[in-house]
């Protein structure tokens, strides 16, 4: 500890020695177009550590002392405006630069795309795993990070080949991500982007505003009533793809009296179908700030935003249902008295307050303060279709066999089933469940009510229910952020988070479809007494009728808290830029089950076991400035970062059984980067390597083929626990830009990753069919690729502005090495045994490499075109943008999954060595030509 004070202490003698003329530079900012002035204007130095923001009335003052060089750079920058450059010589003492006047970048509306263009896998998914974090680069002027979020985003890229976990989503300095799964829920902002235009971004590894940051970057949007422009704005847009049509209204007072300022945004997005087949879209969004001046150094914000959708799924496609059906086929769907009507919806509210204080204490410090309240529901529905009817006879129960999945789409309902078997291939009944694929192949709504009616005039409960599964997440947020400016040089920040939460989980029934009630039992788990016992969701309520809106199937809560403590400082000199950041951090999670559930008697109600996590982390940076124009840039950074909950426990809905020896994952990581910029031309280039150690994967299926079960019946349904895995993530990103005329930009972008598991994970199944968690050892993933988009990318394109404000951009992108996501359980093993544990006697191991080979995906191209158009109605702006993705209609796969049913070498190579295997590959396709059209009126 004495060593840092030191080096401290050392480090601000240095710095207090530097000699030289001081800056005292001054003006206001107005808008081109409407001249209304334009707070929170950012404005930096070059190669100093400083940056500041005009104040409300877009008047900026900078007054530095003690610089060395003649010359600096003033950089002016604005979301939604073209930035300016700016000399300012330290021979003047005081300039006064007058009124500078921005010009809108009508290409900004480019980060509408973000949102827009969310891949189908990403609305369908219900976890949001395939959620990729195209929206935290919206907010850069990156060329590379660019091409990422606008264009390379369609095809699922992940930059680095990183989720959304791994990124830091703040509004306000209040962390976003939900507890569950750490990931944000960017679709749900594509309604607030007039308000979220304030941002600060940082890339990867450095230094973040208000946090330590994290793997992928941070973003902080600012959403104070004080901060945007006076003025309103109407937008109207139009697309094919997830949404058909959108309005947005925006109003900011400015300073109204007494130091009183109010914003108001709204939108609503909506589509009666989308580009997929009965993906109905309808989403509202509101937004509300009133913001308060105690006194000069002083502001108090209250904001709302609520953000209410319904979203229709689409489902993966084999092969076979692919050339059957195309690639906009949609199985979740049918008519219901002549209107489409999904299945499958997905849908959210996330109310959310905020209340934050500012206070400048003096000219070098500030502090940031704020408590958030959040209380949302997250639900999803599907078809339940084990409804039974109890019957008690001699102290047994009985239960009625359920119904049929009503899947136009269930493996059973398509030709290859019927040709599964060279002995009793059945010809007719494949070309009728072929006839009835191309000319209907739609959810047959009913069928369902005709079963349900049948079955309640024969005196018995619902067959089919539509039924959701819903999170229901309540927590209360606080921060505090301190952040002071020792010398132009050196500046220090440093933040505290924690937030506490109860995030309810349970079925619910939605609509009975015809019917009075729903028995409330796992009609298919196995109860050798015959009691009824092992089949009831609640032992406390035996054999309970639920109705419409009523819980069931499972109910319980997750209770946890997560702190945070941070610290950062930076040093900007002539020619090194330095920053180094620690961070401090606690997690943890209990379980509290409200159903006693008769598989689990002993370990589903009540609280569990408190399971927590502490971490710690560094990171560290420096900028060598070879010129005024070249830098060298090296990043690193060594952190540990808590599981989210569905990573804790096992099978939650059942049992509050933990991951054995659970942990948290870590990270280390580092990258270098080399840039060159003038004028006219642009360069980056970054190495980057990053690992995650020790993460935990869980997921659900259904499979047969496992060995061990000291029984014939090697068929269950099981959770896979895929324990300490390590991920490797290494390449290289390039992105440039040549300014070849005044009007005229070339541009270029490229990345080469190769992200792979490093290591063989250890896989357990635990299952309600036997009774201990199996141990199948080590799956052998070592080197086989992650999922998650190509690794390989490209972009070649130009940008052309006219003076007449104008303005058009097109790009040919490359995509190549995207791999399929394996099936872990078909890598241990287990893939070699039969039922009893024995090696299979036919096992081929020439062949069984060729089925667990990786497929890789075909390489393709897609061609965008953007533009738009603005112009000056007196005091107003009218803004016209529009944009064509994969003009040449090209058909390609944005990802993809082996499905788990066959988990041995003979079941598996009997499937595949079918025509049409009856548990092929799935696969999400990527959309054909699509469009976006933009239309605003500022005032």
């Amino acid at each position: 500890m004495k060593r840092e004070y030191v080096l401290y202490a050392v480090c601000l003698l240095w710095v207090s020695g530097i000699s030289g003329q001081g800056i005292k530079v001054g003006g206001s900012f107005l808008d081109a177009f409407t001249e209304v002035v334009l707070p929170q204007v950012k404005i930096s130095i070059e190669s100093l550590n400083y940056e500041g923001f005009s104040d409300e009335n877009g008047l900026f003052e900078i007054s530095i002392s003690e610089v060395a060089a003649e010359e600096y750079i003033l950089k002016i920058e604005k979301a939604g405006y073209l930035p300016k450059r700016i000399p300012v010589r330290t021979s003047i003492d005081k300039r006064s630069l007058g009124v500078l006047y921005l010009e809108p970048d009508i290409s900004f509306e480019n980060t509408q795309l973000a949102t827009v263009f969310l891949t189908e896998a990403e609305l369908n998914d219900e976890e949001n795993v395939a959620d990729n974090i195209s929206g935290i680069l919206q907010s850069s002027r990156d060329v590379f990070q660019n091409a990422a979020a606008f264009d390379f985003s369609q095809t699922f890229y992940r930059p680095r080949g990183l989720g959304s976990e791994y990124a830091n989503v703040l509004i306000n300095g209040f962390e976003m991500s939900q507890d569950n799964n750490s990931r944000p829920i960017w679709s749900e902002w594509g309604g607030l982007n007039d308000v979220q235009r304030n941002q600060s971004f940082t890339t990867g590894l450095f230094p973040a505003e208000n946090a330590f940051g994290s793997l992928a970057g941070t973003i902080n949007f600012t959403m104070r009533a004080s901060r945007y422009a006076r003025g309103g704005r109407i937008t109207a847009s139009a697309s094919n793809r997830s949404y058909n049509g959108r309005f947005m209204v925006t109003y900011a007072s400015g300073e109204v009296g007494n130091g009183w300022y109010y914003t108001v945004s709204g939108s609503r997005r909506f589509a009666d179908e989308g580009l997929v087949e009965g993906t109905l879209y309808d989403a509202a969004s509101f937004f509300a700030a009133v913001e308060k001046k105690l006194s000069e150094k002083s502001f108090l914000n209250l904001a709302f935003f609520y953000t209410p959708s319904e979203r229709g799924k689409s489902a993966p496609l084999s092969e076979e249902i692919f050339e059957l059906k195309g690639r906009y086929y949609n199985p979740y769907w049918g008519y219901q008295e002549g209107d489409i009507r999904n299945s499958r919806i997905k849908k959210i509210t996330l109310p959310v307050v905020q209340l934050l204080h500012s206070w400048q204490l003096n000219a070098s410090s500030e502090l940031l303060s704020g408590i958030m309240l959040e209380a949302s529901e997250m639900s999803n529905s599907r078809i339940d279709y084990g409804g039974s009817t109890a019957n008690l006879v001699d102290s047994q129960y009985y239960y009625s066999v359920p119904g049929t999945n009503p899947d136009p789409a269930y493996y059973q309902n398509l030709p290859s089933y019927f040709l599964r078997s060279a002995t009793a291939t059945n010809y007719e009944s494949a070309w009728r469940a072929r006839q009835e694929l191309e000319e209907n192949g739609q959810l047959d709504w009913n069928a369902l009510y005709e079963a349900n009616l049948q079955a309640a005039s024969h005196g018995q409960n619902s067959i089919y229910a539509l039924v959701s599964d819903v999170m229901s997440p309540k927590r209360i947020s606080g921060m505090s952020n301190f952040s002071h400016q020792f010398s132009p040089h050196l500046k220090m920040d440093a933040g505290a988070n924690i937030r506490v939460f109860r995030n309810e989980h349970f079925g619910r029934i939605e609509d009975l479809l015809g019917g009075k009630s729903f028995l409330d039992v796992d009609i298919y788990a196995e109860d050798p007494a015959a009691t009824g016992s092992s089949k009831q969701s609640d032992l406390q309520n035996f054999n309970r009728l639920v109705s419409e809106d009523q819980r069931y199937k499972y109910d319980y809560a997750v209770l946890g808290y997560h702190s945070s403590l941070f610290g950062k400082v930076e040093f900007s000199g002539p020619k090194w830029e330095l920053f180094g950041a620690i961070q401090t951090s606690g997690t943890a999670y209990r379980r509290d089950g409200n159903y006693q559930n008769g598989l689990h008697p002993e370990t589903s109600l009540g609280k569990s076991e408190l399971s927590d996590f502490k971490n710690f982390g560094l990171k560290a940076g420096s900028i060598y400035k070879i010129s005024g124009r070249r830098n060298v840039e090296a990043n690193f950074a060594c952190f540990g970062r808590a599981p989210g909950y569905e990573s804790v426990f096992v099978n939650p809905r059942q049992t509050d059984l933990l991951v054995p020896d659970g942990q948290s994952e870590k990270i280390l990581a580092g990258d270098f980067s080399y840039r060159f910029r003038s004028s006219d031309f642009n360069l980056r280039l970054t190495g980057y390597i990053s690992e995650v150690r020790d993460a935990t994967e869980i997921s659900f299926y259904f499979t047969e083929g496992l060995s061990g079960l000291e029984r014939e019946n090697t068929a269950a349904f099981v959770q896979e626990i895929l324990q300490n895995i390590h991920k490797r993530y290494y390449g290289m990103e390039f992105g440039t830009e040549y300014q070849l005329t005044p009007s005229l930009k070339l541009k270029s972008a490229l990345g080469l990753g190769e992200n792979s598991y490093a290591n063989n994970p250890n896989l357990m199944l635990s299952s309600s069919a036997f009774a201990e968690i199996l141990n199948y050892g080590e799956a052998y993933l070592k080197n086989y690729h992650l999922p998650g988009g190509p690794q390989t990318v490209a972009q070649l394109g130009f940008e052309y502005r006219d003076t007449d404000f104008w303005w058009f951009s097109s790009s040919l992108n490359y995509f190549d090495r995207s791999f399929i996501d394996s099936n872990p359980l078909n890598r241990t093993l287990n893939f070699q045994r039969d039922y009893d544990g024995l090696p299979l006697v036919d096992y081929d191991e020439d062949v069984a490499r060729k089925l667990l080979k990786q497929e890789q995906f075909d390489s393709y191209f897609l061609w965008n075109a953007t533009g738009g158009k603005s112009w000056r109605l007196k005091d107003k702006y009218l803004g016209l943008f529009a944009s064509l993705n994969n003009i040449l209609n090209t058909l390609y796969k944005t990802g993809g999954f082996e499905q788990s049913r066959n988990s041995n070498y003979r079941e598996l190579k009997e499937d595949i060595d079918r025509e049409f295997p009856l548990f092929a590959s799935k696969y999400w396709y990527g959309p054909g030509t699509s469009f976006f059209i933009n239309l605003n009126l500022r005032f």
